[in-house]
């Protein structure tokens, strides 16, 4: 096949299904249960729009989540945990010294969108 064959198609998710959503206390708060819920492995957070954000996905492994994603454009995620962060820092210690990396996804719209809609939430 040559390359000239080949089409890219840009198709964003329709929709994103929050299960369960946690609001934590604190930015260390959450980097504590982002660090004790990965069993200590390293693990990170994302952050846009001042929302620190941890998301779990329902794997597209699942029958339904695989017709969900192809037919709807929809994602679940099982659980979100997030806190408010107003200024990005790349990482948070906590008081037990546990270092977590945040990565900066001011440039990605679906997590900007997640972020604003976690903002309304407290409204």
């Amino acid at each position: 096949m040559c390359g000239d064959e080949i089409s890219i198609t840009y198709q964003p998710f329709k929709e994103i299904v929050i299960l369960n959503k946690t609001r934590f206390n604190s930015p260390d708060d959450l980097a504590r249960f982002a660090s004790i819920i990965s069993g200590g492995k390293p693990s990170g957070l994302y952050w846009a729009e001042g929302v620190l954000i941890l998301y779990f996905l329902l794997p597209s492994s699942t029958d339904t989540a695989a017709k969900e994603l192809v037919e709807k454009g929809r994602v679940y995620w099982t659980m979100v945990g997030y806190a408010f962060m107003e200024d990005y820092k790349p990482v948070i210690e906590t008081k037990e010294k546990m270092i977590v990396p945040v990565i900066d996804m001011s440039s990605n719209a679906i997590i900007r969108k997640a972020a604003n809609w976690l903002k309304q939430q407290e409204k």
